[in-house]
């Protein structure tokens, strides 16, 4: 039994346990603990318990554990949903951050940063997937193909084993990891993306290297041999300019360009590069170029404000030396033999918004077009795949995906996701991945798939902000700019993440929305002796019980309760 701590408290010059005569608010409400759901869960696409992962290492000393296996239970936290912490922690657009209950007080948590630091302690600390994964139940007897390696079909097969089934994924290319192999390794290094994706195969997933789907072995032998078959084909090709001349030698898709230095093939760049996009595919490429010699310059169409890239992605392009043409677009590429030697360009302004409300940028009125040398050309633009035909490449033709209908196609037995369902960043694919997953095997196994329900979200009119102290959001560190261009620069990471104690510091603001902390508000501000106070050798949120008997609804309990955990009814 856990033991007991009764004590007398003393608030406001008078004794605990008042009852009648005492002036105090009497109702016939009782306390409850009662969990909420915290907004930076529900801002998460992948659906990350982010509030449990922080709480497990900010009050790790509280619950009586230490400081490892705090941060290894965030880590098994996290990876319920995600089991590439250390690479999204690298790469996702931290929707959560958006919806921080902490950026209303001196700044949301630094979410992104500390998930990376869960993800790279994990790998450092060779820690398995396998506590999660559970034992094989009735009715998941057979294999599941997934198509395609990349996030979204890396997370599929992942909670898909997680669930007991046997999965075999089908790579068209020699190594795992899809559009992530594109990403530049001094932003994601490639031993963050192998360790992890060892990890998922470690739980029993077999890879099939050089397998494409359609010419090496047919869907329709995959639907023959596999219970369910999921298709998670990247967007591998890439939208060029319409300007002439694009076929040059010298001028590369970026994807291509990334491609090859991944391979570590030499390509002859020059001195004046110009990369055509504003995403972060463009930003990687042009800071690849630098690093391997050249002047390099962005091309946009749009403003810096409308970039699509991180902020301060395109914020260290530019301390690194690399130039901005904003307002512009290439014309034409003017050719000498084989090579471009020359951009035809023309000048924009933004005009009216488009159908997603971007200002459309249009040709300035009477602006002459204006010629630039040219050494080489990248053209990292998004892509912009053909949906409808995607299942097409995994030799499908006419197959349609019904987005209305879930993760499934017209094929029996067929789901897609990842960029064959609709094209979007690492982060939306693993969340494809997680929910296809979902669907596959309630589908299989005659259950109902449960839907995702929000519950009551802690907004921050619900918290009492000025009970926690200030505590001003930790970045991380980044390599000097000096230091960037050593020998080795493609692969010297630039961000480096946060220091354990400013990890720890980080993991504290959380403001644990909806969920007890074991603040002890609530007994001390109970005048009923109402609120026992047990050993905090158990788990979190279950130190207090409420003892009816005694309570004479005074609401006090809840009204000090700074994270709105406790209620009344």
């Amino acid at each position: 039994m856990p033991k007991l701590v009764v004590k007398k408290k003393k608030l406001g010059g008078f004794a605990a346990g008042g009852g009648a005569g005492t002036g105090k608010k009497v109702t016939p409400l009782r306390p409850f603990g009662e969990p909420k759901t915290a907004p930076c869960q529900v801002g998460c696409p992948i659906g990350n318990d982010v509030r449990g992962a922080l709480t497990s290492v900010g009050l790790a000393e509280t619950w009586g554990r230490s400081f490892e296996e705090g941060v290894e239970q965030a880590f098994y936290v996290f990876a319920k949903t995600n089991p590439m912490p250390a690479t999204l922690g690298r790469l996702c657009i931290r929707c959560c951050e958006k919806e921080c209950n902490r950026q209303y007080k001196d700044g949301a948590v630094n979410i992104n940063q500390f998930e990376r630091f869960v993800g790279d302690f994990a790998i450092e600390k060779g820690l398995s997937l396998a506590p999660l994964r559970a034992t094989p139940a009735q009715g998941r007897e057979g294999k599941i193909a997934v198509v395609g390696a990349g996030p979204a079909g890396l997370s599929c097969a992942y909670q898909l084993a997680r669930r007991g089934w046997a999965v075999t994924i089908f790579e068209a290319g020699s190594r795992p990891g899809g559009l992530l192999r594109h990403v530049a390794p001094f932003r994601l290094p490639r031993r963050v993306v192998d360790a992890e994706i060892r990890r998922i195969l470690d739980l029993g997933v077999e890879l099939r290297t050089g397998m494409v789907v359609g010419r090496n072995v047919s869907l329709e032998e995959l639907r023959a041999q596999y219970r369910a078959v999921y298709v998670a084909v990247g967007a591998h090709g890439e939208r060029t300019t319409a300007a002439a001349g694009q076929e040059s030698e010298n001028v590369f898709a970026g994807a291509e360009l990334m491609r090859r230095l991944d391979r570590g093939e030499r390509v002859e760049l020059g001195n004046d590069v110009v990369v055509i996009g504003g995403g972060n595919a463009a930003l990687d490429a042009a800071r690849a170029c630098k690093r391997l010699g050249a002047g390099v310059t962005i091309m946009y169409r749009r403003t810096k404000a409308e970039m699509p890239a991180m902020a301060y992605d395109v914020d260290q392009a530019e301390a690194e030396g690399i130039s901005f043409d904003f307002l512009a677009m290439p014309i034409e590429m003017v050719r000498e033999g084989a090579r471009a030697v020359r951009l035809v360009c023309q000048r924009l302004e933004l005009g009216e918004p488009d159908a997603r409300g971007r200002r459309r940028p249009v040709p300035v009125r009477n602006a002459a077009p204006y010629e630039r040398p040219v050494s080489a050309v990248i053209q990292a633009m998004i892509p912009e795949p053909d949906f409808r035909s995607s299942l097409s490449r995994v030799g499908a033709a006419g197959a349609t995906i019904r987005w209305r209908d879930g993760f499934r196609t017209s094929l029996a037995g067929v789901f897609a996701g990842g960029d064959a369902n609709k094209l979007n960043l690492a982060t939306m694919a693993i969340a494809q991945g997680k929910r296809a997953a979902e669907e596959i095997d309630a589908e299989l196994t005659g259950a109902q798939p449960k839907p995702a329900e929000a519950g009551i979200v802690v907004g921050k009119d619900k918290l009492k902000l000025d009970w926690y102290k200030p505590a001003e959001r930790h970045e991380h560190a980044v390599l000097p700019v000096a230091e960037r261009f050593a020998e080795g620069a493609l692969d010297r990471e630039v961000n480096l993440g946060l220091a354990r104690d400013v990890a720890v510091d980080e993991a504290k603001r959380c403001f644990s929305c909806g969920r007890c902390m074991d603040c002890d508000n609530c007994w001390m501000y109970c005048q009923d002796q109402a609120v026992v106070k047990l050993e905090k050798t158990l788990p979190a949120g279950e130190h207090y019980h409420y003892k009816h008997e005694l309570c004479t609804g005074c609401e006090k309990c809840a009204e000090e309760c700074p994270c709105w955990y406790i209620a009344m009814r």
